[in-house]
């Protein structure tokens, strides 16, 4: 089973940005998709991105326009670029790859799109007002 790597957590001012990385120990090209999800205390987790093999990329609507998710097939990595962060972004942010599924559509807007098999271990977001 793939092993999954978190990095790229910490503490940061409201306003500001962080770069978290995904390391899988496999190639992240045989995934159908690949995710972020959140975990805040006391909260279910909640999917947050996800990027599909073709490329496509879909967002919760909390996220969109101020998180980026990206790959790197050569280096089998996945990062999720965080900019403008909110108090409200404080959350363990777990990485995740797996199937493409999942999909829940309000409208025109689709989400979801990820079924997950795998998961990292989770690295802290702490986002300071």
């Amino acid at each position: 089973q793939v092993q999954l790597v978190e990095s790229g957590g910490g503490l940061v001012q409201a306003g500001g940005s962080l770069r978290l990385s995904c390391a899988a120990s496999g190639s992240i090209f045989s995934f159908d998709a690949m995710g972020w999800y959140r975990q805040a205390p006391g909260k279910r987790r909640e999917w947050v991105v996800a990027i599909l093999r073709g490329g496509k990329t879909l967002y919760a609507d909390s996220v969109k326009g101020r998180f980026t998710i990206s790959r790197d097939n050569a280096k089998n990595t996945v990062y999720l670029q965080m900019n403008s962060l909110k108090p409200e972004d404080t959350a363990v942010y777990y990485c995740a790859a797996g199937r493409e599924g999942g999909y829940y559509c309000s409208g025109d807007d689709c989400y979801g799109g990820i079924t997950p098999d795998s998961w990292g271990q989770g690295t802290q977001v702490t986002v300071s007002s």
